[in-house]
């Protein structure tokens, strides 16, 4: 499963885009542009949803990928 190339270029295209996605959205909260309180706390639960998805994403390379080398 480590040389299927198409699991492995989703895998490296996810890791970059939830970092990049993060990066933008943590921009936007500490460069204070939220124009309220309910904006604020949608981009705060979009940081935190790319997190978990992130998270989960790495478990699942490191079980099923990088684990059959």
């Amino acid at each position: 499963m480590r040389n299927d190339f198409k699991e492995q270029s989703l895998s490296d295209f996810l890791k970059r885009r939830f970092s990049e996605m993060k990066s933008e959205h943590t921009d936007h909260l500490s460069g204070g542009s939220c124009k309220d309180f309910g904006e604020y706390q949608k981009m705060v639960g979009i940081v935190e949803g790319l997190s978990l998805a992130e998270r989960e994403m790495f478990e699942w390379v490191g079980k099923f990928i990088e684990s059959d080398g």
